[in-house]
């Protein structure tokens, strides 16, 4: 796992660091061993050394594999006005192209549209843990299935990746203000040569508020 700047990652580490004493490591080549090795938020390549030293190496990704390999899966999919985002425990095998692998499990969760990030960054989390929940139930008789099909494969994202245009109204452009992290990836807008960062919050008219509009 890499904790320089994944949040979520570290949420779902200490749940089962507590619930199940699962050891929690930040450096992959401490790791030895083990009959399965969840891998979190990694985004190298995993050396092949590494793999034949463990059992299973799962990794949880965030989209319905074969489809949307690669960088941002969530941002990627809202994007593309998709509301049901699925999860993949994806096998990372030695040869395999990322996020190549067998695939061990899915689940799911559903969006309405009105979530901002940090909504939907909770929803992913519990749906992390539901997964890896599960297949820890499952384990050892839950059988792969491998990917028939390459996908499609996602770049990575940048800090000018959430630009809005100042031509265009909030609604079309909301989803882009939906996947924004304030801190690590605001969403931008350029005018007369400067460059403008947005922060986007919830908003709840308290009651004598509601009575003034009326």
């Amino acid at each position: 796992m890499d904790k320089s700047k994944f949040k979520k990652s570290i949420k779902v580490a200490k749940y089962f660091n507590k619930k199940y004493d699962f050891p929690i490591f930040y450096d992959f080549k401490k790791i030895n061993n083990f009959k399965i090795v969840f891998v979190l938020d990694y985004t190298r390549i995993l050396p092949d050394s590494f793999l034949k030293k463990n059992e299973l190496v799962l990794i949880p990704h965030s989209s319905d594999l074969p489809k949307d390999k690669g960088f941002s899966p969530i941002q990627n999919q809202i994007l593309k006005k998709k509301n049901k985002i699925t999860n993949s425990l994806v096998q990372a095998t030695k040869g395999c192209k990322v996020d190549s692998g067998p695939i061990h499990l899915k689940t799911n969760f559903s969006l309405k549209g009105h979530e901002l990030w940090d909504e939907i960054t909770k929803l992913s989390i519990n749906n992390d843990i539901k997964m890896i929940e599960r297949y820890i139930k499952l384990y050892p008789n839950k059988k792969s299935t491998p990917q028939k099909i390459s996908g499609n494969f996602n770049k990575k994202r940048n800090i000018y990746s959430n630009m809005l245009n100042i031509n265009k109204n909030i609604k079309s452009q909301f989803n882009i203000l939906r996947i924004s992290d304030y801190n690590d990836f605001p969403s931008l807008f350029n005018y007369k040569g400067y460059l403008y960062k947005i922060k986007i919050e919830k908003f709840k008219l308290n009651e004598k508020e509601k009575t003034k509009k009326k």
